[in-house]
């Protein structure tokens, strides 16, 4: 596994990092407490050294699976969580948003819980969760967020953007007004914009990027087909049907760097050729599967010229419009 810093906030992490939410909230299938601390602990035996969590990942769950895999723990470990949303009033409904509240006494009582729920003295990001641009205009909010490091109750902070992909208005203000020390997004070889816009920005300012979806919500891990179906309860399930089909044609197109790796490595490798990437955050549910995305950290890097047919591909849409024509469609 290598290492690299996130940005300019002194945290070392690894290039693989470890998405809690696939073990804590049920959407990626159910996992009991042992199942899912007994995953986090082999990650951190293969090298995986950064976690990623929110306190809204099972209603605090992700946070306490955490502290049970790693109270006590001596090896270094990175922990990564967020808030923002009001998820102690009210039941959610699906998967519907929480309300959010960014007043200093919620974002207060938030932090106090998280570090309860960890069993830490200080987190290591304090992230804030799907940051609307209303959270970058308060001015505030950010102010506390400094009083926190002061307090020695947070080392850095951040934003992660969503809920799904997109929001480049936000991260760009994340970075260039509020100078946030991470940004998490969405970005993956099919899915590449606005993430690229981020990219100049974060080399300028020192924001250390982090990645989630790394995968395209699994599509990217080579084991889909036409007639892949996913349960009620999984995420996926509410997709378009054109997004399985049409992405399927488009990993057609990237077979060429599956020639030394596995196709979800490649992808991996794909977005750590961008330096400002600090780690990518995989969605990770089984052992087999931790093992390769682990992996893809000391595997050779994409050539340059794999790199530039990547992006060639992907500005023309994998070219999916003109075979269409082509077979008169």
């Amino acid at each position: 596994m290598r290492y690299r810093l996130l940005g300019k906030t002194g945290l070392s992490v690894s290039e693989i990092g470890f998405g809690v939410w696939t073990v804590s909230t049920g959407w990626w299938g159910e996992k009991t407490d042992e199942e899912a601390v007994s995953l986090l602990r082999k990650a951190l035996d293969v090298g995986v050294t950064f976690f990623d969590t929110a306190d809204t990942y099972g209603a605090g769950r992700g946070e306490t699976l955490l502290a049970k895999a790693f109270e006590g723990e001596q090896r270094p470990i990175v922990i990564a969580t967020k808030f923002g949303y009001n998820f102690y009033e009210g039941k959610r409904e699906g998967q519907k948003e929480f309300p959010q509240d960014f007043s200093e006494k919620f974002v207060r009582f938030a932090l106090e819980q998280s570090l309860k729920r960890l069993k830490r003295e200080a987190i290591d990001l304090y992230q804030i969760h799907n940051s609307r641009m209303d959270a970058m205009d308060n001015d505030g909010l950010f102010e506390l967020l400094e009083r926190f490091k002061k307090e020695g109750k947070i080392r850095a902070h951040g934003a992660a953007l969503g809920p799904a992909i997109g929001w480049k208005d936000e991260g760009i203000a994340a970075m260039k007004r509020r100078n946030v020390q991470s940004l998490q997004i969405i970005y993956n070889l099919l899915e590449q914009d606005p993430g690229r816009d981020f990219f100049p920005v974060a080399k300028e300012r020192g924001t250390g990027i982090l990645v989630r979806v790394p995968h395209s919500s699994g599509l990217l891990e080579g084991k889909y087909t036409e007639n892949t179906t996913f349960p009620e309860t999984d995420h996926r399930s509410h997709r378009k049907r054109e997004w399985l089909v049409e992405g399927l044609k488009k990993l057609e197109k990237l077979k060429f760097l599956t020639q030394n790796l596995t196709l979800g490595q490649a992808a991996l490798k794909y977005i750590l050729a961008e330096p400002t990437v600090a780690s990518c955050l995989p969605n990770i549910y089984e052992e087999a599967q931790l093992e390769e995305f682990a992996a893809a950290s000391d595997c050779p890097d994409l050539s340059r010229e794999d790199i530039v047919r990547v992006n060639e591909l992907y500005e023309h849409n994998f070219y999916l419009e003109k075979e269409s024509i082509e077979k008169g469609n």
